[in-house]
């Protein structure tokens, strides 16, 4: 007899202040990863699906993003740039560095 499934696996990546689409409230969002795995004899081998989402946490509803979108939220989140910014505009009353 063998024993195989699926099991689900839920990471929580960020939290992000968002104005969110469905109460209109800037509140936090919680950036979550949700893996599927495929399991043989209840030991999980391989990831079946990946997805991920963020949710409200003012008014719990959730929306489903995309892989290169989740990234660039986490990278947000991290305080960094997102790939392919040099650096973002200045500040009033902040100088740009200077090139030669």
């Amino acid at each position: 007899m063998i024993i195989f499934g699926t099991k689900g696996y839920l990471y929580q990546l960020a939290i992000l202040t968002l104005v969110c689409g469905h109460c209109g409230n800037p509140s936090a969002h919680t950036l979550r990863k949700r893996v599927t795995k495929f399991t043989l004899f209840f030991v999980p081998l391989f990831p079946v699906s990946t997805k991920f989402a963020t949710q409200c946490t003012f008014c719990g509803m959730e929306q489903r993003v995309a892989k290169e979108q989740a990234e660039q939220l986490q990278v947000q989140a991290a305080g960094g740039q997102a790939p392919g910014q040099a650096y973002s505009q200045p500040q009033q009353g902040q100088r740009q560095p200077h090139q030669h």
